[in-house]
C-alpha cells in the first residue's frame, strides 16, 4: 500500500497540533520521587490537606506547576511548591504532568450530613445569589474538561477542596481564568463550601 507524501505530511502535522509537546512518562515517574513525600508514591496523598494528583488533567497540572514556578510574582504563591517547581524545566513539567495523569485515581466518601446540600450546590448552584453550578464546568461526574484544562474534582480530599475554595474566596489564590472561581465562591458560606467539598470527595 502506497501513501501519498502529502497525506503523510498532513497526518504528521495534525498529530503535532493535537499534542505539541512530547512527554516522557518514564522520566516523569523519576522526577516524582521528590513529590512522593506529600503526594504519595501513586499520586494518592495520605494527608487530606495535600491534593491527590493521580488521574488529574495533565494540562491543569502543568498550568499549576508553571504558576507555582512564578513564586511571589504569580497568582498561586506557595513557598513549598515554589521551591520544587522553580527547578523544573518546561519539559520536566510536561513529563510530571503526564505521569500523574496516567495513574489510577481513587474516590472517597461523602458525609451523610453534607450529601443533600453538597449535591444541590454542585448540580444546581444557588440561584438566590446567582451562583453557577459546579457541574457546568467540572461535569456530572467531576471529570473536568481536558481541552480547557479544567481540573478533575472526582474523589479529591474534601479538606483540600474546601481550603482551595477558601483561598479563592479571599483571593489568596487568584489564578482562575477571568475570575471564574472567585466570582462563584465569593458569597458562599463556610457550610456550603464544606458541603460541596464533601460531595466532591464521593463523586464519581
Amino acid at each position: 500500500m502506497k501513501f501519498h507524501s502529502g497525506l503523510i505530511t498532513y497526518i504528521f502535522l495534525a498529530l503535532i497540533l493535537i499534542n505539541p509537546a512530547y512527554s516522557d512518562v518514564k522520566k516523569g515517574k523519576e522526577l516524582s520521587a521528590s513529590c512522593a513525600a506529600c503526594h504519595g508514591d501513586d499520586g494518592i496523598s495520605l494527608n487530606p490537606v495535600w491534593p491527590k494528583l493521580a488521574g488529574q488533567n495533565p494540562k491543569y497540572l502543568a498550568s499549576q506547576l508553571h504558576e507555582f514556578k512564578k513564586g511571589p510574582n504569580g497568582n498561586r504563591n506557595n513557598a513549598v511548591m515554589y521551591g520544587i517547581a522553580v527547578n523544573l524545566s518546561d519539559q520536566d513539567i510536561e513529563d510530571l504532568s503526564e505521569y500523574y495523569s496516567s495513574l489510577k485515581s481513587t474516590v472517597g466518601l461523602t458525609k451523610d450530613e453534607y450529601l443533600e446540600l453538597g449535591r444541590n450546590i454542585y448540580r444546581g448552584g444557588n440561584m438566590e445569589i446567582k451562583m453557577q453550578a459546579c457541574i457546568s464546568c467540572h461535569g456530572p461526574n467531576g471529570q473536568g474538561n481536558y481541552a480547557a484544562a479544567i481540573p478533575m474534582l472526582s474523589g479529591q480530599h474534601s479538606q483540600y477542596t474546601y481550603q482551595q475554595l477558601k483561598n479563592f474566596q479571599t483571593s489568596m489564590r487568584s489564578n482562575d481564568y477571568n475570575k471564574m472561581m472567585r466570582n462563584i465562591v465569593h458569597r458562599m458560606t463556610d457550610e456550603e463550601m464544606k458541603a460541596v467539598a464533601s460531595y466532591i470527595e464521593g463523586l464519581y
